[in-house]
């Protein structure tokens, strides 16, 4: 390259050279903007200094959903520059818990750690072209003041950000490790990123990324920040909302294909106006460009009644596949407690229960006799010495009872209850309690059918 002309300054041959290359960027990014590539290259880069965030996970979430529709690739880069405060722990929680909410990835994981010597490379080109100083064995990026940087977000619209508000960026620090925003640009570029789909938070650090991309000599990527993810108070999303972690709620009981559908509500909303779906249900529905501009509310009791309603979509041996590793931790599934006998209990269940954790609470007292017992309830429908009375009758039909089934016994508890001139609830409510030790759960026909004669009789004649 030959210096510069007659009565031309380094600097403004520099200035002439960045105006040039800032008009090509944005040249080029309305022409992506307005023919989308073939090749969708997207990324998903978690930090592993945590567990994987529910905001995080939802990011990840739409970043796959777009490629796969479009027919690209999902890149999965660990972002482990931070020595302190990165853990393999983490890393490999992040892992299995995209694993467990469906979702694969074409490339990677790349850890950022394995690549230290690109990022000085780069560093020391921007150098070369005086764009940054050294300071000590860090190297500084100048930032240009009086610029206005402007960028077309997907989400958004446009976005302009004024230079006068960036200080000088850090591309290499005084340890060696790259800056996070300069190591994103690098890894990016190299990475061959053409969507960056990403956190509402992430905005601010976009018009310095920019500058990197420029001096550079990079085309950015196409942009797309999506609202944050709030309480559904409004305020920042905290465990006094539920918990803040995917794997919070994995271990809560929590199925994958409901915690999926519900981070995606939380932002975008199918065209059809489902609101029960799997990730494979919508892939051909989604576009990005239906990502709302609002910040969404993270409402628990929504996700639990979204949970209920995929539980209710399985069948008993689906759901039986799920809660064994649960049902055995519990110890529900000793004593040669047959498949048989379960299937029937999550069938009459399957309708109740909201977590799999719920079934475990709920199911007690078809698998073990020292099940807790309601204190209000014993004192209510127990203790009366009226209740124990018609208890023990209703116990001595049972006895004699030829065949067991819900018909048979509704058809001995009315009658009984005819002949003593009671209301059937009479009935129903102290053997409710004295078999399970609760005033609530499935029919109770039906709970006594699948315990069984001996184990009914038994606990109905205990608490006489």
């Amino acid at each position: 390259m030959t210096g510069p002309g007659p009565g031309k300054s380094d600097d403004s041959v520099k200035d002439q050279v960045l105006g040039r290359l800032g008009r090509l960027i944005k040249d080029s990014r309305n022409q992506q903007e307005q023919t989308v590539p073939k090749k969708i290259r997207v990324r998903f880069a978690p930090s592993p200094t945590g567990y994987l965030h529910l905001g995080t996970a939802r990011t990840a979430l739409f970043n796959w959903l777009y490629v796969r529709r479009m027919g690209g690739k999902f890149i999965l880069r660990i972002e482990d520059t931070d020595k302190i405060r990165s853990k393999q722990e983490y890393i490999d929680e992040i892992i299995n818990d995209l694993q467990w909410l469906g979702i694969d990835w074409d490339e990677g994981p790349f850890p950022q750690s394995e690549r230290q010597d690109k990022y000085r490379k780069a560093a020391e080109k921007i150098l070369s072209k005086g764009l940054a100083f050294r300071e000590g064995n860090a190297i500084i990026y100048k930032v240009e003041k009086g610029r206005v940087i402007e960028i077309s977000d997907i989400v958004h619209g446009n976005i302009e950000f004024n230079t006068d508000e960036i200080k000088d960026q850090v591309l290499i620090k005084s340890d060696g490790s790259p800056a996070y925003n300069f190591a994103c640009v690098v890894d990016d570029d190299y990475m061959g990123i053409t969507h960056i789909i990403r956190g509402d938070d992430h905005i601010s650090n976009t018009p310095k990324q920019i500058l990197f991309y420029e001096a550079l000599g990079i085309v950015p990527p196409i942009f797309a920040h999506m609202p944050l993810m709030m309480g559904k108070d409004g305020s920042k999303l905290s465990k006094r909302h539920g918990g803040v972690a995917v794997f919070e709620y994995k271990n809560e009981g929590f199925l994958p294909e409901a915690l999926s559908n519900y981070l995606l509500l939380l932002g975008w909303t199918p065209r059809q106006g489902k609101e029960v779906f799997t990730l494979k249900d919508i892939i051909r529905d989604f576009d990005i460009k239906d990502i709302n501009d609002t910040q969404a509310k993270f409402d628990i009791d929504r996700l639990r009644w979204l949970n209920s309603e995929h539980i209710m979509r399985k069948s008993a041996e689906e759901l039986y596949d799920i809660l064994e590793g649960r049902l055995t931790e519990a110890g529900y599934l000793e004593d040669s407690v047959e498949k048989a006998y379960v299937l029937r209990v999550i069938q009459l269940y399957k309708t109740r229960f909201k977590t799999l954790n719920d079934f475990v609470v709920l199911t007690r007292p078809f698998f073990k006799d020292d099940f807790p017992m309601d204190e209000k309830a014993v004192k209510k429908h127990l203790d009366p010495h009226e209740s124990k009375e018609v208890l023990k009758k209703f116990a001595d039909r049972l006895k004699i009872l030829d065949v067991f089934t819900a018909a048979g016994i509704e058809g001995v508890c009315r009658k009984l209850a005819e002949e003593l001139n009671l209301k059937a609830a009479k009935l129903i409510h102290p053997t409710r309690v004295s078999i399970s030790g609760m005033t609530a759960g499935a029919g109770l026909f039906e709970m006594m059918d699948v315990l069984g004669k001996d184990r009914v009789v038994s606990r109905m004649e205990k608490v006489c």
